[in-house]
C-alpha cells in the first residue's frame, strides 16, 4: 500500500486533483494525464499521455509520454529517465524531458524510431470539474480516502484547441478543434473497468465522460462508477457516492449498454467500439500491462427526467473507449451489489 502523505500535503493534493500527487509518495506509484486532441475536420485525433512511474526496482522507474494515433490505430511509447520528470507545486504544470504540459496547453518535442510529434497547442474555454471541500472533483468524498487503489480527475470536460503540430513531418492544424483532459494516479489500475468519453455530439458543448470499475475496499471489492454529462451548460452527475442506481450493465465485445437512475434523471448509454491500439498501463510492478483503447467508438447518450421528459438523445463521435480486464467479475459484482433486496 502506498504510504499516506502528511496531513497538510494530503489536503493540498485532494483540493488540487489536476496537480501532481507523487511528491513524498513511495513506490509503487503512478500518475498520468490524458490529453485528447481532435482537429476540426475530425480526421486527426490523438491522445497524448504524459506520466511517471515509481517502482520498487530503481531500474523500472521512469517517466514517459505515450501517444495514441486514434485515426490510424497506432500507439507509441517515449520513455525518459525518472529524473526527467518535473512538476510545479500546487498547480498542474509538468515536464517530461523537453515536453511540457498544463491545463492551458502543451509543447511537444517527441522523436524516435516510432515517429516524431512536435509543436505547441494552447487551450481556451476550459470546463473543469467543480472542486469543493465536500466533493473535491469527480471522485467526490472518495478523494479523501487515503488508501484507494486508483484516483481519477477531470481537468476539462471540453475546450477549444489553438495551434499546429508536426506529425512525422506533416503539419496538422488543430485550431478550432476540441479537446478533453483527465488524469489517474495511485498504485495500479483496477482489475476490470469500462471507460468512455466523447465531446463530439451534434450540439457543441455537450460532453460525456463515464467509467465503472471494480474497487478493492477494506479487504473486499465493490463496483464504483462516476459519470459526468455536460449539456447546455449544466453538469449532470451520476456516481456511486451520490446514491445513483445501476439499472443495467451489459458489457459485450460488440457493445456496452449502461442505464443509471439518479434522484431526478435517468441516463442511458450505448457504446459501440471501433479499431484501436494497445496502450501501456500500470501494475504495482511496472508499466507492462497492455490495454486496448479506441478513439473511433460512438456513444449514444439519452438523458431524461424521471417523469419521462426527454432532455437529450444524441450520439457522440470520435469517442474514446476502453473495455479491459476481468469484465465478467465486474458485471457479477455489479449485479449482486445493485440487485433488488
Amino acid at each position: 500500500m502506498t504510504p499516506p502523505l502528511s496531513p497538510l500535503n494530503f489536503l493540498r493534493a485532494a483540493l488540487n486533483p489536476d496537480a501532481y500527487h507523487g511528491t513524498g509518495r513511495r513506490p509503487p506509484f503512478f500518475e498520468g494525464w490524458y490529453f485528447k486532441l481532435v482537429d476540426p475536420t475530425l480526421q486527426h485525433r490523438y491522445a497524448v499521455i504524459p506520466g511517471v512511474f515509481k517502482s520498487r526496482d530503481p531500474g523500472l522507474a521512469h517517466c514517459f509520454v505515450q501517444v495514441l494515433d486514434g485515426q490510424a490505430g497506432r500507439s507509441s511509447y517515449y520513455r525518459y529517465p525518472a529524473e526527467a520528470f518535473r512538476s510545479a507545486r500546487g498547480r498542474f504544470e509538468i515536464a517530461v524531458g523537453p515536453n511540457r504540459f498544463s491545463a492551458e496547453g502543451l509543447s511537444l518535442d517527441l522523436g524516435g524510431p516510432e515517429g516524431t510529434l512536435r509543436g505547441e497547442l494552447s487551450f481556451s474555454g476550459l470546463n473543469p470539474w467543480p472542486v469543493t471541500l465536500i466533493s473535491p472533483g469527480i471522485m467526490g468524498w472518495y478523494a479523501w480516502a487515503p488508501f484507494m487503489q486508483t484516483y481519477h480527475g477531470v481537468v476539462s470536460l471540453d475546450h477549444r484547441i489553438h495551434g499546429q503540430l508536426e506529425v512525422n513531418g506533416q503539419r496538422v492544424d488543430f485550431t478550432g478543434g476540441d479537446g478533453y483532459i483527465e488524469k489517474d494516479w495511485g498504485r495500479s489500475f483496477p482489475s476490470g473497468w469500462v471507460w468512455m468519453q466523447s465531446n463530439h455530439f451534434s450540439q457543441p458543448g455537450t460532453s460525456l465522460t463515464a467509467s465503472i470499475a471494480t474497487i478493492p475496499w477494506l479487504g473486499r471489492s465493490f463496483v464504483g462508477f462516476i459519470i459526468g454529462l455536460l449539456h447546455e451548460g449544466r453538469l449532470y452527475r451520476f456516481a456511486t457516492y451520490l446514491g445513483t442506481a445501476l439499472e443495467r450493465l451489459e458489457v459485450r465485445e460488440e457493445r456496452v449498454r449502461w442505464t443509471l437512475r439518479g434522484r431526478e434523471h435517468r441516463l442511458e448509454i450505448e457504446a459501440l467500439p471501433g479499431p484501436g491500439a494497445l496502450l501501456h498501463a500500470p501494475t504495482e510492478i511496472d508499466m507492462g500491462r497492455r490495454i486496448p483503447e479506441t478513439m473511433q467508438a460512438s456513444l449514444r447518450a439519452r438523458l431524461s427526467r424521471l417523469d419521462g421528459a426527454l432532455l437529450l438523445d444524441d450520439t457522440g463521435a470520435c469517442a474514446g473507449l476502453e473495455v479491459a480486464g476481468d469484465l465478467d467479475g465486474l458485471v457479477r459484482i455489479a449485479e449482486a451489489q445493485f440487485s433488488p433486496r
